[in-house]
Parts: C-alpha cells; sequence; structure tokens
C-alpha cells in the first residue's frame, strides 16, 4: 500500500485516512508493545498511547519511512508506561495471579501433538519472561532487531542510539537470554542447548 496520500491526508485532519494507517500498523505495534511491556492490558495501552500521540504529531512526520517514525513512538509510549509502573508498582494480589493469552513466538503447527504445542507453550513463555527481565533499553532493541527484524539502521532511528551503542546492547541482551532460557533448555530446539562439554 501507498502510504502517502493517506499520510498526506491524514496531516489535514482527514481521520478516515490515519484509520487506514492503524489497520495496517495495528498488528504490529500490538506485538511490538506487547514484547516490550509483557502485559497485554500494558501494551494495548502503549499501543493506544502511541496511535494517538502519532495522530497528535503527524504535522513533525518529515517523509521519513513512517514505519520507524510510528515505532519511535511505539518504543517511547512502552518506556513511558514502564517509568510509570516503576514510580507506581501494582500490589493488587489480582494483578499478580493474572493469567493472560498469550502472543506466541512461532506458531504450532497443525502436525504437532497436544505435547509438542504444550512444550512451544511453555517456551513460548519462558521467552517472554526471559525478554521482561533484560534492562528496558537491551529489551527493546532485541525485541526489535530479534523478535520483529528490523535493521541496525531502522534501530538507530527508531531508539535515537548511535550503532555502536545499539550493537553492544543488543549482545548484551543476546547474552542474558540465552543464559536465561538455559534453564528451560529441555525446551529449546538442540542446536540451542549448551552441552557439557562446551560449558566445560
Amino acid at each position: 500500500m501507498d502510504e502517502t496520500p493517506f499520510i498526506q491526508a491524514a496531516k489535514r485532519g482527514d481521520v478516515e485516512s490515519f484509520n487506514r494507517l492503524v489497520l495496517s500498523y495495528q498488528d504490529m505495534v500490538f506485538n511490538v508493545a506487547y514484547r516490550i511491556m509483557g502485559d497485554r492490558d500494558a501494551a494495548a495501552d502503549a499501543a493506544q498511547e502511541a496511535f494517538i500521540s502519532a495522530f497528535r504529531n503527524l504535522h513533525q512526520f518529515q517523509g521519513e519511512r513512517f514505519k520507524s517514525w510510528l515505532m519511535r513512538i511505539v518504543t517511547n509510549a512502552c518506556y513511558d508506561e514502564l517509568r510509570r509502573r516503576q514510580r507506581r508498582p501494582a500490589s493488587s494480589l489480582e494483578n499478580l495471579y493474572e493469567v493472560t493469552d498469550q502472543v506466541d513466538f512461532p506458531a504450532a503447527s497443525h502436525e504437532d501433538s497436544p505435547e509438542q504445542i504444550a512444550q512451544q507453550h511453555e517456551l513460548n513463555d519462558a521467552i517472554q519472561d526471559c525478554i521482561s527481565a533484560l534492562p528496558e533499553n537491551q529489551r527493546v532493541i532485541v525485541v526489535l532487531v530479534d523478535v520483529e527484524g528490523y535493521s541496525y539502521q531502522d534501530i538507530v532511528s527508531i531508539v535515537g542510539a548511535p550503532l555502536g551503542t545499539v550493537k553492544s546492547r543488543l549482545s548484551r541482551a543476546r547474552t542474558q537470554l540465552r543464559d536465561c532460557l538455559q534453564a528451560v533448555q529441555e525446551l529449546l530446539p538442540a542446536q540451542y542447548r549448551l552441552s557439557n562439554e562446551r560449558e566445560s
């Protein structure tokens, strides 16, 4: 889809054109927010805030890649929400034990057995737990690069950090994720498990 006519119309206040952009990007925006926030409700709030902010600030969009511009707004909305939570952490028992639907990493195949599907869900939960344990600045980068597949140049534009910083944060995040996931290595595909020989 050529976004330019919709962006130009939305800049003139055409809400319907902006809604077309929202429909194109809503799944991607939610998935990024979910992986950063680790919580569906918080991700939905961050995604909504991001779209509201994008509409209000569309006049500032200067023809760069719209996707990167929007992702910068989404990550900032997530940062804001994470900081707000640190200032006022949730203490409700309901929140501590809330069961939510999961956004899966790889989808289970139709040919998978119930046991394989259950293991895949367990692995998805473990991956999300390990991502959520990362520092904010590393979490954002590993989600954008390894989950969403953005290039380094896109990440530099989205997070506003130099390339060297992006690579360094990504390297540290990957190391922490690898170490974290060794606790559930029986769920990992064989090529990702650390063997005793390699550990010694």
